[in-house]
């Protein structure tokens, strides 16, 4: 696992050891920040359920100025830590071990990018997107980004986000959701 591209370019990153993480695969990275080069120029990114903290790393490489990651993993936050400062970016980076929920509801910032990567068993976007639209937390131009399982589905319950674009990787799905009708 590599940073694809940016300040970052090549930097080797390390992986949580087990079953509990899913590191998003290169060519879906690479596919979904295609697609976000034109917001992330100083962009403050939330990477929740961050895992390796690979895609919020991604995004510092690509321009962002912040990084907030979340996970309730310890092992994985370790590997966040380890991952930022191999890139060199702990002062853009803030990491926090807890529950995405939890981190949501005590949440004053605003991010202009989100990104969602949950366990896919269990459908917790539906509850974070909720979170996410309760608090208020996304920038009124902002995007959120939902890697969700092809089998499992994506459903859009809420009618504060809508879906801006939908993609099909493999078996992976992506979603990306902006404020209101689009």
């Amino acid at each position: 696992m590599r940073v694809i591209a940016g300040s970052m370019r090549g930097l080797r990153l390390s992986a949580p050891d087990g079953i509990n993480t899913r590191p998003t695969l290169d060519r879906v990275k690479e596919a979904v920040f295609s697609m976000l080069m034109p917001y992330l120029s100083n962009a403050v990114v939330l990477d929740l359920f961050a895992g390796s903290g690979a895609i919020g790393i991604e995004a510092l490489s690509r321009g962002a100025s912040k990084a907030v990651f979340i996970d309730n993993d310890k092992s994985a936050i370790s590997c966040i830590k380890k991952n930022i400062s191999s890139g060199k970016v702990e002062e853009r980076a803030n990491v926090f071990c807890m529950d995405a929920i939890k981190y949501l509801s005590e949440c004053n910032e605003r991010f202009d990018i989100i990104f969602l990567d949950p366990p896919y068993f269990n459908n917790a976007y539906s509850s974070v997107l909720e979170s996410i639209a309760k608090k208020d937390i996304l920038s009124p131009d902002g995007i959120i980004v939902v890697e969700w399982d092809y089998e499992h589905g994506f459903i859009n319950n809420g009618a504060e986000f809508s879906i801006f674009k939908e993609k099909k990787y493999g078996r992976v799905g992506i979603t990306t959701l902006k404020r209101g009708i689009i």
